[in-house]
């Protein structure tokens, strides 16, 4: 018998032995009987087609920022403080007018003189991350709204170089994400155990992040939810590692934007 021959026996000799060693180990196991595949059943198929929403889906909007600039559209040269005071001056009705919903927001905005998330100063701490695929940081803001205890969330980036609103959601928050191009806003429901999650994704085509997931999903919490309507604490804006937040406030370089009202993204 030639060595080659030898050595190819003795191979095999050595594999028979260390498998019959390992047992079932690591073997393939049936998983039971799979499921049937059942198409979804179409109702109405002769129903006709809506041609119009029935009401607003909150499908976005954008807003120009009247009077903010940088110097080379660098968003973190713009004061977070100045971004929310043009806000409530473009929204009097909503701060300032005689029924405004938040004129607690606006008298607690002289504190943030000192700087964002400072003594009763109502602007959170900002964060900076590409959401719109474009290369450059933009903006991701939350302040809170009072009365009611509910978080206004914002994103901002420039566009041709004018500061643009091009996300806005306010609700009762209990907490905040950023994943990939999307902001995850996460919101108390009136069903113990569970929660509400929305996603805003950035659409190139609309030029603003539009909602593309509205769920009501399972904590596995046990405890009583309240509603969202409800005076429930305002979350915190949270991150993932890879968002920046600014470590201070920079005074804003102020402007003006010769563009005026509010650039529908629709």
């Amino acid at each position: 018998m030639s060595r080659p021959t030898v050595r190819t026996l003795a191979t095999v000799a050595v594999l028979s032995a260390a498998l019959a060693g390992c047992g079932d180990t690591g073997e393939l196991r049936g998983a039971g009987a799979t499921a049937t595949a059942i198409s979804p059943d179409r109702l109405w198929p002769d129903l006709t087609p809506a041609s119009s929403p029935a009401w607003d889906y909150d499908d976005g909007e954008a807003e120009l920022m009247r009077g903010l600039a940088a110097p080379g559209d660098d968003i973190h040269k713009v004061d977070p403080v100045a971004v929310v005071r043009a806000e409530i001056a473009q929204h009097p009705d909503e701060y300032t007018g005689g029924k405004a919903l938040y004129a607690e927001t606006v008298r607690r905005m002289a504190d943030c003189d000192q700087g964002v998330a400072k003594g009763r100063c109502p602007v959170l701490e900002p964060y900076y991350r590409d959401l719109t695929g474009d290369g450059r940081d933009d903006l991701t803001l939350g302040f809170e709204l009072r009365p009611g205890n509910q978080t206004a969330v914002r994103v901002y980036t420039f566009q041709a170089g004018r500061l643009v609103r091009v996300m806005a959601n306010d609700d009762a928050v209990a907490g905040v994400e950023l994943a990939g191009k999307s902001v995850i806003i996460r919101s108390p429901s009136d069903i113990a155990g569970y929660e509400y999650r929305f996603q805003w994704t950035w659409d190139p085509d609309q030029h603003l992040m539009l909602l593309t997931h509205d769920e009501l999903l399972r904590t596995g919490g046990g405890g009583t939810s309240s509603a969202r309507s409800s005076a429930s604490p305002a979350g915190s804006l949270t991150a993932s590692p890879s968002a920046s937040p600014a470590p201070s406030a920079s005074p804003s370089a102020s402007a003006s934007a010769s563009a005026s009202g509010s650039a529908s993204g629709r």
